[in-house]
Formats: C-alpha cells, structure tokens, sequence
C-alpha cells in the first residue's frame, strides 16, 4: 500500500535532482570562458555557424554572436566590449584611432567574399542594371527628384520608385554607398533602412516597384521571394551575382571581401585563440554551408600565420579598395 507513496516520492525526488542539475549546468555556462562577437549582420551567418560547431567540440565554452552593424560593432570593440569584430568593410580611419586611444590593438582576418547583391521583386520590369543607373538612384541629390522609373531612364514606366537598405551603422551600407555614388555614406535618405536584412527582404518581396541590396548569403537564401540583378560597370556586359563570378573577379565594383578583426590582447586567453583558430581550420566549409564566397586555402593559412606571429593592424588604411579581388587582397600588407 506504501508503494504509490514510494513511488510518487521517487519522481519528486528525480524532478528535484534534475532541477538541480539543470541549475548546476545554468551556473557553469553563466561562469564558462566567453568569447564576445558583435558587428555586421553580413557577416554573422558565418561567425554564428562557427560559434554553433565551437561549442559542440567545446561544451565548457561559451561564445556570443550580436548584430549592431559594422560601425555600431567597431564601437563597441574599440571600448573593449567584444573579443572579435565582425565587419563588412576594413576599419575606418576614424575607428583606427578610436582603437589607437583606447590601446586596442587588432589583428584582420578576411574570411570570405561576398557580392553585394541588387535585389527587386520577381515581377519588376528590371532585368539588369548598371552602376550609373544605380548612382542616379541612390546619389544623394536623387532625393524628392527621382522619385519615378522613368525619371532614370525614358525608356523605363512612369511608376513609384520604392527603395529598401541596411541603416547607417551598416558596413554594407557604407561599402554600397562608396562603389556606387562614390562616396562612403553619401546617400539619398529617403529609403526604408534595417540593420536587419529579413526587413530589407519582406519590403522588397511585397512591392513590384521595389529596389534593395544586401549580401549574397541573404540573396540566396531568398531567391523565391526577390530577384538579384546583374550589374554592369564602365560600359561593360551585366554580370550576375554568384560565387563564380566573385571568385573569378568579373562581378564588379560590388565584390567585397569580409572580415573579422580580432583584438590582440583577447588572444592570450585561451578560449580566443582556440576559436580563432578553430575558425581558420573550418571557415571554407561553414562559408560555403551558409551560402557564402570561401577564399582560397592559401587566404586561410596566411590568417593563421597571421594570428601566430601576431601581425597586428589594417591592409587599407582606413579605407575601402573599391574592386580589390581575392588575388590582389593576398598581396597587401597589414599596417
């Protein structure tokens, strides 16, 4: 008759050894080494599939991913507040001696390419563009003036131009901005801007008369809900965005190499490095598992030469190489 007692007795004790383990686990991830990213969103699908794999080999380890944008990230790691940086562009010259100020030392890692893509809806009339019809559009002088199709070209329907882009704080932003109106962050305001490339997608897949841009990786993995655009550039042919044509460095000026900075004095613990590591050794296959442009073996080895001997600084002076391709970027020197 005792039995069901008993019983009933054994499940509560069970339910209270499992919440105690469950709290035990809670305390010692909340105590585990943490490794702290932040920065581009671009950037993120990457970083974040080598945080998942990190942490399955490494359970007593804890890394965080955060979206703040390239400049909102650049921020932050220049204060101390993240271990790695995540940025769709090199480090301005403004952040470089934010950095310097504050001591921060940083090593630059690329770790794939990416094509800026020119997205609208599936339906728009827009079958390729160049970059002077992208300028006339985006420049900053554009805004309250063209405002129609037409107004960019005659041949173009008289209907509504409506614009899609990454805010401000946006690396991809202020790439897009340099490539096309030849001026980082000089764009016309009047768009509908995210941080968040899902908004940027919703926006342009619900209206025919849309135009946006975003990276590859987000294009690919919506291409049932908008359409890419072939971009041609100085009179030549409309290249498409694909990882072919980034690799063989015909799809111009909107190829762009992507970064992680990784502050110097965060290596010496050793969580940081392992990551850093890990990262380089797994890079190629989680780049191409999230729809992202590999580099080549050779990008890899010297980052991990690099992280070795600590070569600390930047290959572009605070500013961005408009067209640089994997070749050329493997012959620059960090400074």
């Amino acid at each position: 008759m005792n039995r069901p007692h008993l019983s009933a007795r054994r499940t509560l004790l069970a339910i209270a050894a499992a919440t105690a383990i469950g709290a035990a686990s809670s305390q010692a991830l909340a105590q585990a080494p943490t490794i702290r990213i932040d920065g581009s969103s671009t950037v993120f699908p990457i970083s974040e599939a080598v945080a998942e794999e990190f942490q399955k080999a490494h359970r007593t380890m804890r890394v965080t991913v955060g979206i703040s944008g390239t400049g909102g990230g650049f921020r932050r790691f220049c204060r101390g507040e993240s271990d790695i940086q995540n940025a769709s562009r090199p480090i301005s010259t403004s952040e470089i001696e934010e950095c310097r100020k504050a001591g921060i030392q940083y090593i630059e890692l690329p770790v794939t390419f990416d094509a800026l893509t020119v997205v609208v809806h599936p339906k728009s009339f827009l079958s390729d563009i160049s970059v002077e019809d992208l300028r006339r559009i985006w420049e900053p002088a554009a805004q309250g003036k063209i405002t129609r199709w037409n107004q960019v070209n005659p041949a173009w329907p008289d209907r509504p131009i409506k614009l899609f882009g990454p805010g401000t704080d946006s690396g991809t932003f202020d790439y897009f901005t340099e490539a096309v109106t030849g001026k980082s962050k000089a764009s016309r305001p009047d768009f509908t801007a995210s941080e968040d490339d899902h908004v940027l997608v919703v926006g342009v897949s619900r209206d025919v008369d849309a135009m946006g841009y975003f990276g590859l990786t987000y294009y690919l993995a919506n291409r049932d809900r908008v359409r890419g655009l072939p971009i041609s550039w100085k009179g030549g042919r409309a290249v498409a965005p694909t990882a072919e044509n980034v690799l063989n460095g015909s799809y111009q000026p909107l190829s762009r190499p992507l970064f992680i900075y990784v502050n110097a004095a965060a290596l010496a613990r050793p969580e940081v490095r392992s990551f850093v590591e890990f990262y380089n050794r797994h890079a190629t296959k989680l780049a191409a598992e999230v729809g992202m442009v590999p580099l080549p073996a050779r990008a890899y080895e010297y980052n991990a030469t690099a992280v070795a001997k600590n070569r600390v600084g930047t290959k572009f002076g605070g500013v961005n190489r408009i067209g640089v391709t994997i070749d050329e970027l493997m012959t620059l020197v960090a400074k």
